[in-house]
């Protein structure tokens, strides 16, 4: 598992042991990047359950201005750390030790990018969906990238959220939903 592009291009990453995490795969990646591109440089970007941290420290090495890195486990927020430092990204990162649905709901910031690669069995995708949805944590013309097994449909949002398109990678499902920009919304609501 490597960086592809940007700074930290080459460096390998660490992986974790054991099953519970499953990386995105290199071809689901860099089909991601290169859906998004051109809307990741300046951007804030929030990796929630960030297992490696892999698909922050992508953006991050592609210019984002900072990336907030989220998840639960004690030994996947000392990963990211191992990996930030790896890449010398630190200094851009913020890594956040808890649940990744509770912190949504205490969140104060807006974000540009989110990446959602929670565990598949989890149930956890539908509720983070949600819940950014219901607080409006994402910038107008954000972008969300979430990744599901491919063949589960990911639920449609309310208004200013939309599903912009879906990929398919053999087993693997990238959803990509954008947030409207204020000026759209209002026009829409007149």
């Amino acid at each position: 598992m490597r960086v592809i592009t940007g700074s930290a291009r080459g460096k390998r990453l660490k992986e974790l042991e054991g099953m519970e995490t499953r990386p995105t795969t290199d071809r689901v990646k860099e089909g991601l990047f290169s859906a998004i591109q051109f809307e990741i440089e300046g951007r804030k970007v929030l990796d929630l359950f960030a297992g490696t941290g892999q698909l922050g420290i992508e953006a991050l090495s592609r210019g984002a201005s900072s990336c907030v890195f989220v998840d639960r486990r004690a030994d996947a927020v000392k990963l990211v750390r191992e990996n930030l430092k790896l890449t010398e990204l630190s200094d851009r990162a913020r890594v956040v030790a808890g649940d990744s649905i509770e912190y949504l709901s205490t969140l104060r910031e807006k974000f540009d990018l989110i990446f959602l690669d929670p565990p598949y069995t989890a149930g956890l995708l539908e509720p983070a969906l949600a819940q950014i949805a219901r607080f409006d944590i994402l910038t107008p013309h954000g972008i969300i990238a979430a990744e599901a097994p491919s063949d589960k449909t990911l639920p449609a949002l309310a208004a200013p959220y939309r599903v912009s398109r879906t990929y398919r990678y053999g087993k693997i499902g990238l959803t990509i939903y954008r947030r409207a920009g204020d000026e759209e919304n209002e026009g829409s609501a007149t």
